[in-house]
């Protein structure tokens, strides 16, 4: 079989005193997202997809938030390592297809910026990933701005 397809999914606490980080890009905000690394959902999720797509477990068993050493890493970083993993193994993102799930802030105007760092960093077109946004309708804890939500999707192609 010559494509894989593998979904993600992340959801991070917004809190005080931290960056909001997604895609890379540091979004103004008065809360930010809490975790062990950067806390960049969006990149947390498009790691599990590709990793999931090739059943290699999820970014936990690679950078598990009990080291020390991914403490505050760049998640582009570790999106960097799980590309070359899959790329060891013959395979290539072919596209990316990821929904953002948040209430405050507005993420349509940091899109463009989020789909220009994570093409580069895995070396595709632009136009291969593709980011959407979207609210919870004010239900839930995203609905209620407690946390922020990521869906992915990836193909990816042997060659």
């Amino acid at each position: 079989m010559n494509i894989r397809i593998g979904n993600g999914y992340d959801i991070h606490r917004l809190v005080p005193d931290r960056p909001l980080i997604l895609g890379g890009v540091d979004i103004p905000h008065s809360l930010g997202l809490l975790g062990h690394s950067d806390a960049d959902a969006l990149t947390h999720a498009i790691m599990d997809a590709m990793l999931g797509s090739l059943s290699l477990g999820d970014i936990g068993h690679y950078f598990p938030p009990s080291d020390p050493q991914w403490s505050g890493a760049d998640s582009l970083l570790l999106l960097q390592q799980v590309d070359q993993l899959i790329r060891a193994r013959g395979w290539h993102v072919g596209n990316i297809d990821a929904v953002i799930v948040a209430e405050k802030p507005k993420m349509k105007p940091h899109l463009s910026a989020m789909q220009e760092k994570l093409a580069d960093v895995l070396h595709v077109d632009h136009d291969q990933v593709g980011i959407k946004a979207t609210t919870n309708e004010k239900l839930g804890p995203v609905g209620r701005e407690e946390g922020i939500a990521v869906y992915a999707v990836v193909l990816l192609f042997r060659g």
